[in-house]
């Protein structure tokens, strides 16, 4: 399977924060969604993948090439879609169009038209005075009018009201029907994740904690609940976010470890929301832990 983009051990330190050995790949012709809570890396990420920001070491290909040594090559097949919008708030949309139209070779004109008219943006108005969701149409019909063949967006629908938030979903839908394009899809919105993404990474305290398969992570872990007595000392210490309160417990447990769990504790299957909510507990946890024991 042909990788449409490739993360090989990517270090990076800023003061405070640093990723450190992130790998994954996103196989052409599929969407991945790439969630974990705020400060995780992401934008992080995203930023070293368009060579906005100097990594310390790793290497990142996207369509096969190098990101630093062929990043203009690169940004020719790529669109990107920030929370925010990258143009200045004077401009319209012909405007928009004639100063993006010199930066790509094959950008397409009826197309860029086409778009406007499908998403229902007007043409004459400055475009600072768009609403989000409109901001957010503007920056997907530009990347669609240079053909990209990756789209990267980097929390979109912050913000977005849900209809705006569906609209988004459809278009990057009717995008993907090209099997050789892909979407890698930052969100802290699981919800949008769950409806659309083929593949899932997520980032926690700049590491990888999961990569592959959405189906892969649903199956791969569970939530369990029931009475604190009822649970093994032994079978507690493979939690994960163990959350105990006054009727009982829940926790993430690995679905390898289930046969382990009592017939008395509910076992259900786990959300990536309820996923990434108990790997915080998991490691708000161990940091209490840590300064207890200092």
């Amino acid at each position: 399977m042909e990788n449409i983009l490739e993360i090989t051990e990517l270090n990076k330190s800023y003061e405070g924060f640093s990723l450190k050995d992130v790998s994954f790949s996103l196989p052409k012709g599929y969407i991945m969604g790439f969630v974990g809570q705020n400060g995780s890396g992401k934008t992080t990420t995203i930023r070293s993948v368009l060579n906005m920001a100097k990594i310390d070491s790793g290497k990142i290909s996207v369509f096969g090439m190098d990101s630093v040594t062929d990043t203009i090559a690169i940004k020719e097949r790529l669109g990107v879609v920030f929370d925010s919008l990258y143009l200045a708030n004077h401009l319209n949309v012909k405007q928009v169009q004639d100063q993006l139209k010199p930066f790509y070779k094959d950008w397409n004109s009826d197309e860029f038209l086409r778009r406007i008219k499908e998403f229902d943006l007007p043409e004459g108005k400055k475009i600072g005075t768009f609403s989000k969701g409109m901001k957010m149409k503007l920056m997907i019909a530009v990347a669609l009018s240079h053909n990209a063949e990756l789209i990267i967006l980097d929390e979109p629908t912050s913000g977005l009201d849900p209809v705006a938030r569906d609209e988004l979903l459809d278009i990057l839908a009717e995008y993907m029907e090209d099997e050789n394009r892909g979407v890698l899809f930052s969100t802290h919105i699981t919800a949008d994740v769950e409806r659309i993404a083929d593949y899932v990474t997520i980032l926690h305290n700049g590491r990888v904690w999961f990569t592959g398969t959405k189906d892969d992570l649903c199956e791969s872990y569970a939530v369990i609940k029931g009475a604190k007595e009822d649970i093994p000392s032994d079978v507690r210490e493979k939690c994960i976010g163990f959350h105990g309160y006054r009727n009982g417990f829940d926790a993430l447990m690995k679905s390898e470890d289930l046969d382990q769990v009592p017939r008395s504790i509910e076992i259900e299957k786990a959300s990536i929301d309820e996923i990434l909510v108990y790997i915080a507990k998991e490691d708000k946890s161990e940091r209490h832990s840590e300064n207890d024991t200092v």
